[in-house]
């Protein structure tokens, strides 16, 4: 959709061509002919916008970035085509940005703008129920815990982001069934958020006990970046399986600033003397990443399995313009699928989920930017790195996915291999990956 240089065919750009025009606030558009032009010209137009925008936001260009906005405001709307709703989250992503050079004001115009715990529940319970990707994320991810846990007698489960009973409920059911017996199962599920952990407590306790399936269930209140792995309580014997769905990817923020904070790395200490006392001094000392030492951390679980998912996105990329051209990418492609999809909830999961990704990805820098989106092909990496063997999904676990979106009706969706890892399209656009690890052999 977008060049990877943000250029174009296009001789001259619609911000030149606007320039020479004169906008008269207080009577809506000056120019009838924008709201008549097609759809695909519209598009193209607000791409060609955004970019150059976004270029003079950069460059610090105030009167210039003003002038933009105010041109996109007339083509953009959040209720109207995919192009034109993409582009009223990105203005307001940009518009913030700028505002950020005025703390003061920024701060008093964002006040009130925050979600609460409820609302973040409801719209991730939204996206769940009409739309097909954590649906399928779950159906991967029990599909390969089943078959990494078949002649298991104690299993546990770890969810690192425990907010929706409906995946494990399904595992309860078919774990049941098992033709060698039910294990005992334990799920501990991580949350934030203590009375979402209780819900999902209660309705797993109350399938457990349906099935006459021995389980438990240990809630541990935190968040991610601060998980003490010692509350997991894991036992001698159990056999371990990690569930981890869209979450790692918010750790790459920290790993960010500490990196700020020492521009140089490692190669600083050789390049200039110090102490002995300076040398033994903890807090000199070069330390792992947080997403390093929080791999290590899991790893010396010695899971059987772990289960990733992530957005199929690179949005971690150091240069501004690069992550921009990135997230639009990215983004025109969801939010198509959420108009076919999910016509009558899509403003909601749009505005409360994706519209403030958007504006973390634009709009933050640093600690304060945690949408680190990677893509698979720098995942595999690090958890190689970190350890781990990859473990390819097998053909029934696709047979599964493939079943889930012919059940609910989902045309236009997608679920390919990709060197036994998974990738779910909407069209050909891939926008979520799944894969599957274990320890390494041989460590």
């Amino acid at each position: 959709m977008v060049p990877e240089d943000g250029s174009s065919s296009v001789s001259s750009s619609p911000l030149q061509m606007f320039s020479m025009m004169s906008l008269s606030p207080g009577l809506g558009s000056p120019y009838p002919w924008l709201r008549e032009m097609k759809s695909e010209e519209r598009g193209l137009c607000l791409i060609h916008l955004l970019l150059a925008c976004a270029k003079h936001v950069a460059a610090g260009s105030v009167e210039n970035a003003n002038t933009g906005l105010d041109y996109i405001t007339h083509l953009a709307s959040p209720n109207g085509d995919t192009m034109q709703r993409i582009a009223a989250y990105f203005t307001e992503a940009l518009a913030d940005r700028m505002l950020k050079g005025w703390p003061g004001l920024h701060k008093a115009l964002n006040s009130t703008n925050i979600i609460s715990p409820a609302e973040d529940l409801l719209v991730h319970k939204l996206f769940f129920e009409f739309c097909p990707f954590l649906k399928l994320s779950y159906v991967i991810t029990n599909q390969a815990i089943l078959e990494a846990m078949e002649g298991e007698k104690v299993v546990h489960i770890i969810d690192l982001h425990c907010f929706e009973p409906a995946q494990w409920v399904s595992l309860i059911q078919a774990i049941s069934t098992r033709m060698e017996g039910p294990p005992h199962l334990r799920i501990t599920g991580i949350h934030h958020e203590k009375s979402v952990l209780d819900q999902v407590a209660k309705r797993l306790n109350v399938e457990a006990e349906k099935l006459d399936l021995p389980f438990q269930f240990h809630p541990v209140v935190s968040q991610l970046e601060s998980l003490d792995v010692g509350c997991l309580r894991v036992k001698t014997g159990e056999a371990i399986a990690i569930s981890s769905v869209l979450q790692l990817h918010s750790l790459l923020a920290f790993d960010d600033a500490k990196a700020s904070k020492s521009p140089n790395g490692v190669l600083s200490s050789f390049l200039n003397p110090r102490t002995l006392s300076d040398f033994l001094d903890k807090d000199s000392l070069p330390t792992k990443s947080k997403m390093a030492g929080f791999l290590d951390g899991i790893l010396g679980l010695s899971p059987k399995l772990v289960v990733v998912t992530e957005q199929e996105s690179n949005h971690n990329c150091t240069g501004f313009m690069d992550r921009m051209i990135e997230a639009l990418n990215f983004y025109a492609a969801l939010f198509d699928c959420l108009e076919y999809t999910a016509p009558s909830e899509r403003q909601k999961i749009e505005s409360m989920l994706y519209g403030r990704e958007i504006k973390d990805i634009v709009a933050c820098e640093g600690m304060e930017r945690r949408a680190r989106h990677e893509k698979l092909e720098r995942w595999i990496p690090r958890m190689e790195s970190a350890g781990f063997g990859k473990v390819c999904l097998s053909y029934h676990v696709m047979m599964q996915a493939r079943r889930l979106l012919q059940s609910y009706n989902y045309d236009g969706y997608k679920v390919r291999d990709q060197n036994g890892c998974f990738v779910i399209c909407w069209q050909d656009q891939p926008l979520f990956s799944v894969s599957a690890w274990r320890l390494r052999l041989g460590r």
